[in-house]
């Protein structure tokens, strides 16, 4: 059998043999061998059943996410009361009532699905695979660190042992962490209110839900009506699933600039080493620990810190405006200013589950600049009006960067000029674009000697001072 097609049962099985023979009874000069080097059989067939446990049914990547999803749907469904028929009537209405109201505070287009009211396992079937998408990348370091370590653990004597059990020992460290996950997202479904409460888009596209029992605990100790608080936050997660409705590009975005920052991570290797080192491994609860805290994370990288501040502004620029229109969608309510406040907390302080999820994959999806992108949206709800304010979803390159989010007045008189068919003021980005084309037309003029140089071409110098074409200024 070639190397390439050996599975994590056939390493496990030859260790197993050349360990405790081919009978699969202890052979005596192995167990000689290895109460030579200081190593107690017994421990070795403790790992031997931890490995064992690990990698059955796995895949063959050695992460077994069917086992992440089963240890969350373990947690959430323990205590799930399901969904009423009074419950999804309810909401129902109160999704109704938030459609006709949002829909006169933006002019992006109602869901193409009904919205709906999820059970906590639900949540996890609906949402897992972007979670999974999202941890792969640390999953991944985390268990190749893990092998690396085991390795350089071992004396030389068991190095060709180790070698041979090498994608058994990746499985226990994939598996590790697809148990711990699943345990943390177990855990979040008892917390999240709806589809958009993370943050980021981890339902289906197009898809809005309520879970009405998180619901009813996170409206228990906030002395309001229990109507209103169903309908503020109908109208949030409308406006939230409408806007990556309408932006079928932005999800891509998010997810693109997490699983950026995501393959960044690597493993602390003197941390797991040390960790290692005194692992017992019939008790596994101090890696489940060292995962959960991030202790086996290292601080960020550069590249990682910049990475973390687009991502933040990107998820408080979401944020700032599905608070905006939300809030002008529902200003009639008599508790609003109450339950925004209480959503805007929560939002900004996170949950422990939520805190745990950040530890474990190294990353906190906390829209730290939220109120910051709030104002800028009602400042420019305030000068442009609703449809060109909403009109800067519709590409990439007209979104709202950093600088617009300290200070608005740019982007509001680019907004004002393109409505008065004006010419945009230019700006830095303008200047140092065109300075670089200019250069690039007149050394290939020189190049050429002019013959290619598009001066014959009556359409040449449009195109270039367009700001059409992919090379352009950015459009308003």
């Amino acid at each position: 059998m070639a190397d390439d097609d050996r599975s994590p049962e056939d390493d496990f099985a030859e260790l197993m043999r050349q360990i405790f023979g081919a009978s699969g009874t202890p052979d005596p000069d192995q167990l000689d061998q290895l109460r030579a080097l200081g190593v107690d059989p017994a421990m070795m067939q403790g790992i031997m059943a931890q490995m064992q446990q690990a990698f059955r049914n796995a895949p063959a990547g050695g992460i077994s996410w069917d086992l992440a999803k089963q240890q969350a749907l373990h947690i959430a469904n323990q205590s799930d009361k399901g969904v009423t028929a009074g419950q999804r009537g309810e909401f129902d209405q109160a999704f109704g009532l938030a459609t006709l109201w949002l829909s006169e505070a933006t002019t992006i287009s109602e869901l193409g699905s009904t919205p709906h009211a999820l059970t906590r396992g639900q949540w996890v079937e609906a949402t897992l695979p972007v979670w999974q998408e999202l941890a792969e990348p640390v999953a991944t370091s985390i268990a190749d660190a893990l092998t690396e370590a085991l390795r350089s653990q071992a004396p030389e004597e068991m190095q060709q042992l180790v070698q041979g059990a090498g994608q058994v020992m990746r499985t226990l460290g994939g598996s590790m962490f697809a148990t711990q996950l699943g345990q943390v997202l177990g855990q979040l479904s008892l917390q999240v209110v709806s589809g958009g409460d993370v943050g980021i888009p981890v339902m289906p596209a197009g898809e809005a839900a309520i879970l009405p029992q998180n619901f009813a605990d996170f409206g228990r100790d906030l002395e309001v009506p229990e109507d209103q608080l169903a309908l503020y936050l109908s109208t949030r997660e409308l406006a939230h699933a409408r806007l990556f409705r309408h932006a079928r590009w932005l999800r891509l975005h998010v997810i693109a600039q997490v699983t950026e920052f995501a393959r960044g991570v690597h493993v602390d290797t003197d941390a797991l080493q040390d960790l290692a080192g005194r692992l017992d491994p019939n008790d596994p609860q101090e890696l489940r620990e060292a995962l959960e805290s991030g202790a086996l994370l290292p601080q960020h990288s550069p590249a990682q810190t910049s990475a973390l501040a687009r991502l933040e502004n990107l998820l408080a620029t979401i944020e700032g405006w599905v608070e905006v229109v939300t809030a002008d969608a529902i200003g009639r309510l008599p508790s609003a200013g109450r339950i925004a406040e209480a959503v805007r907390r929560r939002r900004a302080v996170g949950g422990p589950a939520e805190k745990a999820l950040g530890s474990l994959v190294g990353l906190e999806l906390r829209p730290r600049r939220m109120r910051e992108a709030a104002a800028m949206w009602r400042a420019v709800t305030d000068a442009v009006g609703v449809a060109a304010r909403d009109a800067l979803w519709d590409y990439p390159d007209l979104m709202p960067t950093s600088d617009d989010i300290d200070d608005p007045s740019a982007l509001i008189a680019r907004l004002q000029a393109r409505a008065r068919g004006e010419q945009a003021p230019r700006d830095e980005m303008d200047d140092a674009l065109e300075a670089l084309l200019r250069g690039d037309f007149e050394s290939g003029g020189e190049d050429s000697g002019g013959e290619d140089s598009g001066d014959d071409d009556p359409d040449a110098g449009d195109a270039a001072g367009s700001g059409d074409g992919p090379q352009g200024p950015r459009p308003v």
